[in-house]
């Protein structure tokens, strides 16, 4: 399930400053790439290969990094509107979704991690190089209990568990619905059918949706065990969305690997997160990210965003292993904010850090698919010999100036995704 590359040509990037997405120094040389993946870097410069054209790029100095990744993404879902999403055609939501994947590639994003949609089809048609897009880790549906954080359905039709007809959530794909173990592995199993990556299964409350407080936990121990036996035996993992901090450790007790947001835990549950080697995959949230229509979301998304330096701060004292993600969702106008929040991790971490999360940290998450890792045959998140060859060329220094990221129109010279050329502002 590798990608193929469309164009493979030979490119070196001459005269550039490398940041690897791992080392605290840059290095100057040269970069070459032969079809999709990196195959020299090096400090003299490198050489024509008889008998094949170079496209050969001058980087006067500029500097080169890793593709960048989105640990949490829903690109259906944040392509689309709620009127879109209830009344809008399955091809209608799926080409939004698709035009907002090139989107995100020219932000500088060559990797994310889909946290729930039907986005196999969009990967499939990215990696076949038919249009443009980033490397897509797909959950398909995130799958949620009755009136859990995935449950859509308004609150006079009768749930799918008592006879009653999916809700539009489900019928597109974006959520499924399971209660007890049965249907837990149903639907576990269901996703990896269509080609899901990883499990992404709701823990607790959340703001997007109607029924659900913050505090309340969702799937019981037995149900969430039967999820993550479920992706074991497909060789990955379960991601949860959860907040609090019942849940968190509930997830935790059963098996599973990623703690998607987890804004309003303690200190004593984030210490745990790094005593068991769980990740924090989360955002830096603040207001203004989101909109919600009534009061009541509208409150919990404040007291979702007054965690967010907390428990960065707790994070970084415990040594927990954080990835950056976005979650922007059902607001397209907002879609392009998912720049600026890769700058704003600059406010919780040096620079160096931040870069190191956006690009071989993050990648580190991602590989904990295994065997279900879409992309396995080579690193990404690195400019090394033999990863693919994912890069982006700065007007600027990022390490120095995190901000440069916010504007990649302006500051992101060039853009390739393996191996081919897909913006040259130079």
């Amino acid at each position: 399930m590798a990608t193929s590359s469309k164009a493979k040509q030979r490119v070196v990037f001459r005269d550039v400053r490398i940041f690897d997405g791992v080392s605290d120094n840059l290095v100057s040389g040269d970069v070459l790439i032969d079809g999709d993946r990196i195959v020299g870097v090096s400090e003299s410069p490198v050489g024509d290969e008889p008998g094949r054209e170079t496209v050969a790029v001058d980087g006067g100095g500029r500097v080169l990094m890793p593709g960048m990744s989105d640990a949490h993404v829903h690109l259906v879902g944040n392509a689309n509107t709620m009127v879109d999403m209830v009344a809008g055609s399955e091809s209608h939501i799926a080409l939004n979704g698709l035009a907002e994947a090139g989107n995100m590639l020219l932000r500088g994003f060559t990797a994310v991690r889909d946290m729930a949609g039907d986005t196999g089809s969009l990967k499939s048609v990215i990696d076949r190089g038919l249009f443009p897009g980033p490397r897509i880790y797909p959950s398909q549906a995130a799958i949620s209990q009755t009136s859990g954080h995935g449950d859509f359905g308004f609150v006079y039709e009768t749930p799918t568990a008592l006879g009653g007809a999916q809700s539009r959530a489900e019928q597109i794909g974006f959520m499924r619905v399971a209660n007890g173990e049965a249907q837990v592995l149903a639907s576990v199993r269901e996703q990896l059918k269509k080609g899901a990556s990883q499990i992404k299964v709701m823990v607790g409350g959340g703001a997007a949706s109607m029924y659900d407080p913050l505090y309340t936990v969702q799937f019981t121990d037995a149900e969430l065990r039967a999820a993550v036996d479920a992706a074991t035996d497909y060789g990955t993992y379960v991601a949860t969305h959860v907040y609090n901090v019942t849940g968190i450790r509930r997830a935790v007790e059963a098996g599973v690997k990623s703690i998607e947001h987890g804004h309003l835990a303690d200190e004593e549950t984030i210490a745990m997160l790094a005593e068991r080697g769980v990740w924090l995959s989360m955002q830096p949230f603040a207001l203004g990210d989101h909109h919600y229509p009534d009061p009541d979301r509208a409150g919990k998304d404040r007291e979702i965003c007054t965690g967010t330096d907390q428990v960065y701060e707790w994070a970084t004292k415990h040594g927990v292993k954080v990835a950056w993600g976005t979650d922007l969702l059902l607001e397209p106008q907002l879609a392009a904010r998912q720049s600026e929040m890769a700058a704003r991790l600059g406010d919780h971490y040096s620079n160096l850090d931040a870069l190191r999360m956006l690009t071989s940290g993050n990648a580190e998450l991602f590989r904990l698919s295994g065997d279900r890792d879409p992309y396995r045959q080579a690193p990404f998140g690195v400019v090394a010999e033999g990863a693919w060859a994912d890069v982006l060329l700065v007007d600027g220094n990022p390490l120095e100036d995190l901000n440069l990221l916010a504007d990649p129109g302006k500051n992101l010279s060039v853009i390739v995704k393996n191996g081919e050329i897909v913006k040259n502002g130079l």
